[in-house]
Formats: C-alpha cells, sequence, structure tokens
C-alpha cells in the first residue's frame, strides 16, 4: 500500500507543470548596438535562467515607447532619458531604473556634396523625435558652428536605420550616426564630419526606463530583468567573439563590421560596465532641457524626481 501512495506521490510531481515565466515586453527605441546588453541576456538564455520570457519591439521614438510604458503594452524600455525626465518634473511616473549608455556614440553623417561643417548651412538634419537626444545635440552642434535656428532645419524621421535609407535616398542632408553605420555609410561614399562628442562631452544618451504603476507592481520582475541584463553585459567583455556574431544578427551587418564597433565603443567608453547612470551626462541633458523650456528654469537637478535605483541596487546584491 505504502508503495502505491508513494508512487502516486512522484507521479504527481513528476506531472506538476513547471511555474509559467513573467512575460516582460520590453520597447527598444532603435535597432542599434545600446540594446546589445540585452540581446545577449535574450539570446544566452540569462533571462530565462531568472525565470523571464522576453520580447522585443523596435518603436523608434520616446513618444511611442512612453505611451506604450503607460498603457501597459510594454514593461521595460531600452530608451533615452530625455521625456522621462520631463515626465517625472512634470509629476508623471516614468522614471529611469538604470543606465545603459553614458556618451554619445554618434558621428556627423552628410551628403557626399558636403564637405566641412561650414556646408551644413541650409542642411536638413534628420532627428528620433521632438523630445530626444539627438534633437538637442543637433542644436548645440548648429550653434558651436556659427549657426542659428534659421540656418538648418530638423525633420523627425526616426532612429539611425532609417536616418540611413533617407540619407542614401536624399530626403535628408545630415544625420547623427552611430558605429557599424557610420562605417557604412562612410564606405557608401558619405561625408564623416566627426564625432559629437567634441561638441558634448558629457551626456546621458540611453537609459533603462519603466512606468512606476507598473514596476512597484512587480519589483522581483524588474530586479531579475536588470540582474540577467548585467550578465548581458558582462558576457560582452568576456566573449567578444560570440558577441560581435549576435550583434551582427540583431544589427543585420557583417560580424568584422559589429566587432569594429564593440572595440570602438570600450575605447570611448560609451556602454557603462555596471548599467549606471552618469550624472554628469544627467546634469547636461537637464540643462539642454531647460534651456528649450521643457523643464521650468527655476526647478533645480533632483536625481529622485525622475529615477528609481533601488531595482538597480538590489540588482547588484549577490543572491
Amino acid at each position: 500500500m505504502m508503495r502505491i501512495i508513494a508512487a502516486l506521490f512522484i507521479g504527481v510531481i513528476a506531472g506538476s507543470p513547471a511555474p509559467a515565466a513573467d512575460v516582460v515586453n520590453v520597447a527598444n527605441v532603435s535597432r542599434t548596438l545600446f540594446s546589445l546588453p540585452f540581446w545577449v541576456a535574450q539570446q544566452r538564455g540569462f533571462l530565462k535562467a531568472e525565470g523571464l520570457e522576453t520580447t522585443s519591439s523596435i518603436l523608434d521614438n520616446a513618444e511611442k515607447i512612453n505611451a506604450a510604458l503607460r498603457a501597459g503594452t510594454m514593461q521595460i524600455a531600452m530608451g533615452t532619458p530625455e521625456a522621462v525626465m520631463i515626465d517625472g518634473y512634470a509629476g508623471g511616473t516614468l522614471r529611469l531604473i538604470a543606465g545603459n549608455t553614458g556618451k554619445l556614440p554618434h558621428f556627423i553623417i552628410a551628403r557626399p556634396h558636403i564637405k566641412t561643417l561650414k556646408d551644413l548651412r541650409g542642411a536638413n538634419f534628420g532627428i528620433l523625435s521632438e523630445k530626444e537626444g539627438s534633437t538637442y545635440v543637433v542644436q548645440d552642434i548648429a550653434k558651436a558652428i556659427g549657426l542659428t535656428p534659421a540656418d538648418y532645419t530638423m525633420t523627425v524621421v526616426g532612429g539611425a536605420p532609417t536616418r540611413w535609407k533617407l540619407l542614401q535616398a536624399g530626403k535628408i542632408d545630415v544625420g547623427l550616426q552611430p558605429f557599424p553605420l557610420s562605417y557604412i555609410a562612410e564606405d557608401a561614399g558619405f561625408t564623416n564630419l566627426g564625432s559629437v562628442i567634441p561638441f558634448v562631452p558629457e551626456w546621458q544618451f540611453t537609459t533603462i526606463n519603466a512606468d512606476m504603476a507598473w514596476a512597484t507592481k512587480n519589483r522581483d520582475v524588474v530586479v531579475r530583468f536588470l540582474r540577467a541584463v548585467q550578465r548581458g553585459r558582462d558576457f560582452m567583455r568576456s566573449n567578444p567573439q560570440d558577441t560581435a556574431e549576435i550583434a551582427a544578427r540583431e544589427l543585420q551587418t557583417t560580424v568584422a563590421l559589429a566587432s569594429r564597433a564593440m572595440g570602438d565603443a570600450d575605447k570611448l567608453a560609451i556602454l557603462d560596465p555596471n548599467l549606471a547612470l552618469t550624472e554628469p551626462g544627467l546634469r547636461k541633458v537637464f540643462s539642454t532641457l531647460q534651456l528649450a523650456g521643457d523643464i521650468a528654469a527655476g526647478e533645480r537637478f533632483d536625481l529622485a524626481r525622475f529615477t528609481d535605483l533601488s531595482f538597480w541596487r538590489a540588482s547588484r546584491e549577490k543572491k
């Protein structure tokens, strides 16, 4: 009798379904190198090891991403900080929960007939959106080379891959392009007018963002997500060849160009090794938003208004 009971008990245990994975829909601002820690975590199984099932969607601008976070159709974003900072100061619930890219990785890529920075007078710059990094960076560059707002135009077109297509089609004259797209543009005869870092040395370019309405109710899910993405970032440093192959697939480029891009990103210290935020970079973004009138001039810089780093700190604690 005891053997029968034991057998039945073992059968029940063996037949019990595995607990369902928590689903996290991730919004990516563009198909660029800066989502690589997440893509590595996906493809190397680090997210699954944390009990997470993830999707990745390229939404191409902050307005779409933040609307999706508020609606709950996306839970976490690998995006940009500007609109989140504006939302935080307006009393909203969006927050930066970790860092990612702490330096600008872009080069000023122009159509072949533009040979120097002076030739940018009258040019049409393709930008990501009205309230994101490339908008403000273009304005800083233009001011530095002596252009007034009347001397150039900016057209909202979307992320770097879209800008590259429009540059080739002659629909825009200039676009800020990260590598490896900058390499591809140079090889195709387009003009590289140089890195944007001399114009804007400090800038928090991309971050990991969430809506606190969801994140506070799903704290453990957020912590596990960040822990897995950190494993992805660690893997990038210790396994450059495997990472380059993942990057080539995701960026739809060659392994050689992906490897070159990763090397340049390391040299310029663009991707933070610990997914940390850079305060000087955030201060620069903040002051730019104030100058643009998106945050009131009388407000003071206060990380608590637009960040919640408790998730990030918890993800760095040993299990």
